[in-house]
C-alpha cells in the first residue's frame, strides 16, 4: 500500500460507535446550516450596507459553487480515482451506515466547499478567534470524510487547495467590486 492509503486506513481503523455518529453528522451539509446563518449575520452586522452584503453573498455563492463544480463536475470525472469505499484493495474498510458514496473521490468537494466558505469569511471578517474556529470546522469536516472512508488524504489536500484558491480569487474580485463610495463598508463600518 502507499502512504495515502496507509493514513486513510489508520484514520478509518480507529472507530467507535459514538465517533461513527459524530462523523456521519459532521459530513452532512444540513448540520452546518446554523453556522451559515451565523456567518451571514456576522457579515450583515460588520458591513451594514445592503449592496456590500449582496455582493459578498454572491461572492460566497460563487466561491462555494465553483469549488463544488470544479471538484465534482471536472476533476472527479477527469481523474476517475475510486473512493476508498469503492476500492477493492482496501477491503475491509469500516463503513458507517453502509455509506459508499459516488464512484470517484478526487478531489473532495466537502474539503473544497468548506475551505472556500471559511477562507472567504476569514478574509472578509479578519478576526483571529473566528478564523481559528472556522479552520477547526474545516479540519473536522475533512477528518470526517477520511473517517468515513470517502476520501484519501490527497483528495482532501487537493480540495483544500481548490477551495482556498477560489476564495482568494473571489475576495480579490470583491475588493474591486464593492461600491467605490462605500469605503466604510469595505472597512466594516456603517
Amino acid at each position: 500500500m502507499n502512504l495515502d492509503a496507509d493514513i486513510l486506513l489508520w484514520i478509518n481503523g480507529h472507530y467507535a460507535k459514538w465517533a461513527d455518529t459524530l462523523m456521519w453528522w459532521t459530513s452532512m451539509v444540513v448540520t452546518w446550516l446554523p453556522l451559515y446563518v451565523l456567518l451571514l449575520g456576522l457579515v450583515v452586522w460588520k458591513y451594514r450596507n445592503w449592496r456590500a452584503v449582496l455582493l459578498i453573498t454572491i461572492g460566497f455563492v460563487v466561491a462555494v459553487g465553483l469549488s463544488d463544480f470544479i471538484c465534482s463536475g471536472i476533476l472527479k470525472p477527469l481523474f476517475c480515482r475510486l473512493r476508498p469505499t469503492r476500492e477493492p484493495a482496501l477491503d475491509p474498510l469500516h463503513l458507517v451506515n453502509n455509506y459508499i458514496g459516488d464512484p470517484y473521490g478526487f478531489c473532495s468537494s466537502h474539503a473544497a466547499n468548506t475551505m472556500a466558505c471559511a477562507t472567504l469569511f476569514c478574509l472578509l471578517y479578519r478576526h483571529k478567534i473566528a478564523t481559528a474556529l472556522l479552520m477547526l470546522w474545516v479540519a473536522l469536516n475533512c477528518y470526517s470524510r477520511m473517517y468515513l472512508g470517502a476520501h484519501y488524504p490527497t483528495d482532501i489536500i487537493a480540495g483544500l487547495a481548490v477551495g482556498a484558491l477560489l476564495a482568494a480569487l473571489v475576495y480579490w474580485a470583491l475588493s474591486r467590486w464593492l461600491p467605490e463610495g462605500d469605503e466604510a463598508a469595505r472597512q466594516g463600518g456603517s
